[in-house]
């Protein structure tokens, strides 16, 4: 089940970082869990969605992407 959440912050040099969880909790977040090509990063404030899961230190994010936004009709 995919969770949304915004990254609380990222250190690019040190591969890791935090996303604040829909109830506030901080979620681990590695580089390795980033989807995508490339440079994988994210960046403070950005919106993700992920899977959520229980490790040994505390909550992970496994599966991170970036959050899918709706299309804004233009009138």
């Amino acid at each position: 089940m995919s969770t949304q959440g915004s990254v609380k912050w990222f250190d690019p040099k040190k591969g890791y970082g935090f996303i604040c969880g829909p109830e506030g909790q901080d979620v681990f977040v590695h580089y390795s869990q980033i989807q995508g090509d490339g440079f994988r990063s994210l960046k403070d404030g950005e919106v993700v969605e992920y899977e959520l899961i229980q490790g040994e230190k505390g909550y992970q994010a496994k599966d991170v992407h970036m959050a899918q936004q709706d299309a804004v009709a233009n009138d």
